[in-house]
């Protein structure tokens, strides 16, 4: 049984930093294009960044582009989404998916889900 379980969230004021943590278990993530969206009540989910199986490709949204950096652990079979300069329009629930195609801005691309991180930034 396939479970990706994100950890890290929470509440944090503007200008602060997060680090989400993506374990990964019943797949080797190694063999996975791995990625993070993130989705606010009324609004479609959306892409925030993607990394390749061997961290060669690193696509990110605009909006966060600079301030937030994604890498992997292939060894420990865990993602990180490392968080700087957070703003109040970065709340959302994050959520990381695993992909056994190429990384991808489209959500579909992704067969497996975890449950998801409420990240708050307070201004």
């Amino acid at each position: 049984q396939v479970q990706l379980v994100e950890s890290g969230g929470g509440l944090v004021q503007a200008g602060g930093s997060l680090r989400l943590s993506c374990a990964a278990s019943g797949l080797t993530i190694s063999n996975y294009a791995m990625a993070w969206f993130r989705q606010t009540p009324g609004k479609e989910r959306e892409f925030v960044a993607a990394i390749s199986r061997r961290a060669g490709s690193t696509p990110y949204a605009d909006s966060v582009k600079g301030r937030f950096t994604i890498s992997r652990d292939n060894a420990n079979n865990t993602v990180y989404l490392q968080m700087n300069s957070l703003k109040p329009e970065d709340t959302a629930v994050y959520y990381c998916a695993a992909s056994s195609g190429t990384s991808s801005y489209t959500q579909t691309r992704y067969e497996y889900w975890g449950q998801g991180a409420q990240i708050t930034v307070s201004s």
